[in-house]
């Protein structure tokens, strides 16, 4: 496409920087406050639910694209209300409770919006797929305005993002086109995925149960921050105890 010389090229690639970064705001934002939730889950359960976490931002081809299988307008607006995926991050979890306490707490902080949540783990796609997906909207406050940024996330376990990554990469390989023997193991090696995950979880509740059972540090008069330990003062305990 030709652009015409009374066309502001300059303001054209403002505008579209200006859009793109926002996108790019929304993931900071949304990564800060999943490593937050993890440095939590570190210090006061002992315990981090959070194996990995990627995220991606879409190009602007890649846009161009999907608009284009869309049918919608090709404007920043109506791009920006009807692609929902252009941030996305995807979480790898150890364990399919992980997976559900995670997304409630994403869903309960109160400058995000749930849009949609679709919960492919009670309910797989047709080929096997599992995942939990929700579409949340965040507030990023620019210089001159508020944009409400759609971001999608992905939650998964281990077990299922290598099933969801192999399936992934026989798609493309057959060019979309999978061979009915390969469909037929694929859908094989999401059942045995599942059958690991749940005894995966079993295994992960018994060794809660023994924990919790055999805690030797709960009585313990020391904090343990960032690997620094520090002494809970006399003081405050006093004052907390005639509190309680």
């Amino acid at each position: 496409m030709e652009i015409n010389d009374d066309i502001d090229l300059k303001q054209i690639k403002t505008e579209l920087t200006r859009f793109m970064m926002s996108y790019k705001f929304a993931l900071d934002e949304v990564n800060t406050k999943i490593d937050i939730l993890k440095q939590e889950f570190h210090h006061i359960h002992d315990y981090n639910p959070i194996e990995h976490v990627k995220s991606r931002l879409k190009t602007p081809e890649s846009i161009v694209k999907k608009v284009d299988r869309k049918g919608i307008e090709l404007s920043l607006p109506s791009i920006r209300e009807n692609i929902r995926d252009i941030a996305g991050i995807r979480i790898t979890c150890s364990f399919i409770s992980d997976i559900y306490e995670l997304s409630n707490m994403l869903q309960n902080q109160k400058d995000i919006t749930v849009i949609e949540c679709k919960d492919y783990i009670k309910n797989p796609k047709p080929n096997g797929y599992k995942s939990l997906h929700l579409i949340l909207q965040i507030p990023i406050f620019m210089s001159d305005r508020v944009e409400d940024i759609y971001i999608e996330v992905q939650i998964r376990t281990i077990a299922m993002d290598f099933w969801a990554s192999l399936e992934h990469k026989i798609y493309y390989k057959y060019n979309k086109n999978i061979p009915k023997r390969l469909i037929k193991e694929l859908n094989e090696a999401a059942s045995s995925v599942s059958q690991l995950d749940e005894k995966m979880e079993s295994i992960n509740k018994e060794v809660k149960q023994f924990k919790e059972s055999n805690e030797s540090d709960s009585n313990s008069r020391e904090l343990l921050i960032n690997n620094e330990r520090f002494n809970i003062p006399h003081d405050f305990l006093t004052h907390y105890f005639k509190l309680a």
